[in-house]
């Protein structure tokens, strides 16, 4: 057995033995892991138990499968460490299943096999200078703890407290100051602090965030950091602000990142792509920016980067040096490469799906039969009937909906079953002040057919979540 396949049944283990899970001891049987225990074996999650049930008769006409081996499960994917009383903690057992599943680290998985011809080029540009200490090629950090404090997450990269990245409707928090990391830059500090001239970052992500074809709330991304050698920069000792800004250094380290990020787009996409470089905005460096490519007849976003803020290098102990950053999404690169049109292939377990890639290779995805989707309207009052003013107006109350709270409620409710949300229809009433949406969302699953009676079912409990956990008013 291959070790791909191996981990294939591990990953399976926890959708299709939870309750072996609760003997071992890895799903503590509180209230909360509970929840995500009814999660696990809920027939709108893991669609498969529940037809193994409704064919029971035929299976007993088999001979019974080979014993489990009982494969090991990833690292961290150990839901109690994500799953709590805290007042903080906002992570759903929906997400909880999904850390520790390290897809970027499966070779035959088109994760693992963009992050493996990444580091393969940045592992060819090791440095020859006479110098050398030994920490100039690039060092590959590819299993981190995915629970990060805020610390690395915000303050060492410069993120304000008043940054809408810190919110809970954003960020998936353990507790008050630990978190899902939101970007595998919350590394960056740490390794810096450990002396690390050159290293790259790889690892799983998580926000919340909208649903569709391309965003899913669990990702993954690489970041690369650089240093230059002292005696490259050493013209631009004692300078800062502007004087730094404007120096031949600050310009060379910006040429160095280009040229660095242009070679690995020729080398993911082909010599010769044509490229272009647009200035951004990133608290952590400057200056900063936005690198796109023209691949299939339209300009596309495939990473941002830029020359490392010097208030990140001073907290990091490295004030004396200077150096890049850059930071990518391997699902970007990987739906581009391999023409894969939804991101929620890259979690599913279908073998009509895996047994298409092979490692160090990169296919043309090959759809296999699409479902019909199944559509269901939901509509609700956001706020409530506001006071009237002095002059017999009136004015909206002070309640307020956050979008990516409803999304995270259903993504939560009906898993990867739910492929869009979309709003269709928004006003305000003109008497009442009261607000008011309606949001379509669109069912389908990648394995199935989907009945209306099972997601009847779904959104039923969607319109009860609606109310009890987000205050909402149905309409």
């Amino acid at each position: 057995m291959t070790n791909t396949m191996a981990w294939r049944q591990c990953t399976h283990i926890i959708t299709k033995h939870p309750r072996r899970l609760l003997r071992r001891g890895l799903i503590p049987n509180t209230s909360r892991n509970q929840k995500f225990h009814d999660h696990l074996i809920s027939p709108a999650i893991t669609p498969a138990i529940a037809l193994s049930r409704s064919s029971s008769a035929s299976c007993a006409l088999r001979a019974d499968p080979p014993a489990d081996p009982g494969p090991t499960l990833g690292k961290y994917a150990i839901p109690s460490r994500y799953l709590s009383d805290d007042p903080a903690n906002n992570i759903t057992p929906h997400i909880a299943s999904l850390v520790g599943r390290d897809l970027h680290l499966r070779p035959d998985h088109p994760i693992g096999i963009i992050r493996s011809k990444i580091q393969e080029y940045f592992q060819s540009l090791g440095q020859t200078d006479d110098d050398d200490d030994g920490r100039t090629k690039f060092q590959i950090f590819n299993a981190e703890d995915p629970i990060v404090t805020t610390t690395q997450c915000f303050d060492d990269l410069l993120i304000p407290p008043n940054h809408p990245g810190r919110s809970p409707s954003d960020t998936y928090y353990v507790t008050p100051t630990t978190l899902l990391r939101t970007h595998t830059s919350a590394h960056q500090s740490q390794h810096l602090k450990n002396g690390w001239d050159a290293f790259l970052c790889c690892g799983d992500v998580y926000r919340r965030d909208e649903i569709d074809a391309t965003h899913y709330p669990a990702f993954h991304q690489m970041e690369g950091v650089k240093l230059l050698k002292p005696k490259l920069v050493e013209g631009a000792v004692g300078l800062s602000g502007d004087d730094w800004l404007n120096s031949p250094e600050c310009a060379l380290i910006e040429d160095d990142l280009k040229n660095t990020l242009e070679g690995l787009m020729d080398h993911l996409f082909g010599s010769g792509t044509t490229k272009r470089w647009n200035v951004d905005y990133f608290p952590f460096t400057s200056p900063s920016f936005e690198l796109e490519i023209y691949h299939n007849d339209e300009w596309m976003e495939v990473l941002g980067c830029g020359v490392i803020h010097e208030g990140v290098l001073n907290l990091s102990n490295r004030g004396d040096r200077r150096g890049w950053a850059f930071g990518l999404g391997l699902e970007r690169l990987a739906m581009i490469l391999f023409s894969i049109p939804d991101i929620r292939l890259f979690w599913t377990e279908d073998e009509r799906f895996h047994s298409q890639f092979q490692s160090g290779e990169i296919v043309k995805f090959k759809s296999y039969s699409k479902y019909p989707p199944v559509f269901k309207d939901i509509a609700f009052w956001t706020t409530s009937a506001g006071k009237e003013g002095e002059k017999g107006e009136r004015k909206e109350s002070d309640e307020s909906f956050v979008e990516n709270d409803f999304f995270d409620l259903v993504r939560s409710t009906a898993g990867d079953l739910v492929e869009r949300i979309e709003l269709i229809d928004a006003f305000t009433h003109p008497k009442t002040g009261r607000s008011s949406r309606c949001y379509r969302i669109s069912y389908r699953s990648m394995d199935r057919s989907l009945t209306n009676e099972e997601i009847d079912n779904l959104q039923f409990k969607i319109r009860d979540e609606c109310e009890g956990a987000l205050g909402c008013e149905l309409r």
